[in-house]
Parts: C-alpha cells; structure tokens; sequence
C-alpha cells in the first residue's frame, strides 16, 4: 500500500511538471495512470472485512492469493500522498487501527512501526519499540484531518512528545526502549529529523489556514 502511494503521488507530480512544459498529452497519461493505481489500492488493498487498508496482496492472475493484514504505520500513506483524503472513511478506520494497535500504552508512549515488530525489539510487553517517524505519521494524520484548531491538539502533543524525548544535544534516534525511553537502534537519524521537521511545517502551515 505504501508503495502504491507513492507511485501515484510520483506519478502526479510528474504530470504537473508535464503541465508545466505544456505537454499536456504526457500529463493526462501520467494522471491516467496515476487514478488506475487509486481505483486498485480501493479494489485490491481496502478490505472490506477487515475494515481497513491492507499493508500488501499478492495477485495471480487477477486473484486474490494472499494478503497481509498486518496493521502497520506506513498506511498512513493513503492520505500523505494524496490518494485519498484524510476524511475519507477508508483512511479513517485504517488510522483508528493503528492508534488501537501500534499506540504504546506504555508510560514513554508512541507509535510502533507496525505489529509484533521484532527488529531490535528490546520487550514482548509492548508490539514493538516506539519509532520517532511513525509517531510523526501519526500527528500528520491529526494534522490533515484537523477542521478546527483545537483538532490540532492531538498532533502537537505528539510534536512535543518528540521533542521532549530528543537527547540533550537535540539528536533523535530511531527508536525508543518502551519502557525507559532510552535511545535504540541508530542515533542520529535523519528521517527522524527531517520527519521532525516535515510536520512541524505541516502543523504551522494547517494553524494558519483555521485562522
């Protein structure tokens, strides 16, 4: 599912760069190509039996063969890269399922990467370690969603759970011990700054446009 979404949001930005060029056959292709992708995402990757997004299927011959229904925080990609819309009922069961599952209810708090995450896993108390970038997901959800400024709460406890929980120097790691909040893995990370950093501007930009 997350690589579907950034096929299309690819393909999309190469369609405005076509426009640009006035080249609008070109850009009507990529468009074309980039709507059949989100008509199969609906059709193939939204199980309607499990009430969300699915992280990826396997088809044969135009069948289903095997799906993996492993609730994980990349989905959050439906919406970031303008597939569907935040309020799309599809994308909402879907971020509600990974709230209920990759939500830590620890004491440290954040997002897993996605269910029973092994890698570098540091306790079987919790389903993974809490990832800096798939909490920010998670606040770029509350963000896009976000109709009234209060709506944005949610997304700046996460920014500041974020920060709070950088190292003196202001370095973010990978991950987090769930239960210390001791760094884990890589430390510094890049993707978690710059992720750090995206939704800030995300949540800056948004307070702006409910003024």
């Amino acid at each position: 599912t997350f690589t579907c979404a950034t096929v299309v949001a690819g393909l999309r930005a190469a369609a405005r760069f076509a426009s640009l060029f006035a080249e609008t056959d070109r850009a009507a292709t990529y468009e074309d190509a980039a709507n059949e992708i989100v008509g199969a995402m609906r059709e193939h990757l939204y199980s309607n039996e499990a009430e969300r997004f699915l992280r990826s299927v396997n088809l044969q011959d135009g069948r289903l063969v095997e799906a993996d229904a492993t609730v994980d925080s990349s989905l959050f990609a439906t919406f970031y890269f303008g597939c569907f819309a935040a309020h799309d009922p599809m994308v909402t069961s879907t971020m509600e399922a990974i709230e209920e599952k990759l939500l830590l209810r620890t004491h440290i708090g954040g997002v897993a990467r996605f269910e029973n995450d092994d890698y570098v896993r540091v306790t079987q108390e919790t389903t993974g370690n809490p990832w800096f970038i798939c909490t920010l997901w998670l606040a770029e959800y509350y963000i896009a969603s976000a109709t009234t400024k209060d709506n944005l709460s949610g997304a700046l406890e996460l920014l500041k759970w974020t920060a709070d929980r950088a190292m003196p120097s202001g370095v973010l790691a990978e991950q987090l011990n769930p239960l210390t909040g001791e760094p884990v893995s890589v430390s510094p990370l890049t993707w978690s700054h710059s992720t750090f950093v995206a939704a800030v501007h995300s949540y800056l930009g948004k307070s702006r446009d409910l003024d």
